[in-house]
């Protein structure tokens, strides 16, 4: 699988934009998921153009939580391309979307692909197994990391964490990880990073990772 990261606060690769906000694209049997919008339109566009993402080319967006710097981009993208969105349960219809799918409990979205379900009212994440491994994708883990972690496991033991961790500070949490991308709004990227050398890897905007 691959998780292309098109909208973050900093860029990994020159000519992309940086902005306050995370979007990524999930690439894992066979579907093309947009996770998350980022913040502006125009932004999010722009940088899956320079990555080769077309609107067309996706399957379905998956809405983390319903925060600005993650839903902004969603308007002017289905009015480019209407898409099923998966969505947490207290969200509301999104216009010019093919269809919206309110989700509260963890299930499975795609085979092989799942949410954790909206947690403490707030947030879900996306788990994707693939052959040995378990990668869970967050958007700001507002419920907590070790909530999510949680929740994930009923679909697979985590080995991959991407995404914001906001203040996340409980570092033991990921010690039997494999791989550990901190993006977005995460406070203490450079603990973590200082924490876990050999897992750690860089977020940004352009930024390409390979499980």
């Amino acid at each position: 699988m691959k998780i292309k990261i098109i909208y973050d606060n900093t860029v990994f690769v020159d000519g992309f934009v940086a902005d306050w906000g995370f979007s990524c694209l999930v690439e894992a049997h066979g579907k093309r998921i947009l996770f998350d919008t980022g913040a502006k339109g125009a932004v999010l566009l722009q940088n899956m153009a320079r990555l080769g993402i077309s609107p067309d080319s996706l399957d379905s967006v998956f809405i983390s939580h319903a925060h600005w710097d993650h839903t902004g981009g969603l308007a002017e993208l289905c009015r480019l391309k209407p898409l099923k969105v998966f969505l947490p349960d207290y969200c509301p219809d999104v216009k010019d979307a093919e269809s919206c799918q309110r989700i509260s409990e963890g299930v499975e979205i795609y085979e092989n692909i799942y949410s954790t379900g909206t947690l403490k009212d707030s947030e879900q994440s996306m788990v994707v197994r693939q052959g040995e491994d378990t990668v869970v994708v967050v958007g700001c883990s507002h419920p907590g990391i070790g909530e999510i972690l949680s929740a994930a496991e009923k679909f697979g033991k985590p080995t991959a964490l991407v995404g914001g961790f906001h203040g996340f500070d409980e570092f033991p949490l990921l010690k039997d990880l494999r791989l550990i991308c901190p993006t977005h709004c995460t406070q203490y990227i450079r603990a973590i990073e200082a924490k876990y050398p050999d897992t750690f890897v860089s977020g940004g905007a352009g930024q390409i990772i390979e499980i």
